[in-house]
């Protein structure tokens, strides 16, 4: 079977085979998305967990950190766990030190 492809186009790296750059309204999406997916579980718990592997997946995490604060008008502590994980907490929900 046979497929034509419409509006396809070669976007360009970032960095030399990273993850290539969102548009716009792709950006809007993956940040509407993680606002959800990041927000419920500290709404929940306190704090969440969310991976993060490279720079620019870093960058857009601070990002929804910084509107969850500004959603709920209070500070949403945003902080690298390790190279592959970034964690997200309320003030009062800090982890002890060997708490998973």
């Amino acid at each position: 079977m046979v497929r034509d492809l419409y509006n396809v186009r070669e976007v360009p790296s970032a960095g030399g085979g990273g993850i290539t750059p969102l548009t716009p309204e792709e950006e809007q999406r993956a940040h509407a998305v993680l606002f959800s997916e990041i927000g419920k579980p500290v709404a929940d718990n306190g704090w969440a967990r969310f991976p993060a592997y490279s720079p620019a997946e870093r960058i857009r995490l601070y990002k929804v950190g910084r509107a969850l604060s500004e959603w709920w008008g209070r500070p949403v502590r945003v902080e690298p766990e390790d190279e592959c994980s970034v964690r997200f907490w309320l003030d009062g929900y800090e982890l002890a030190p060997g708490r998973a």
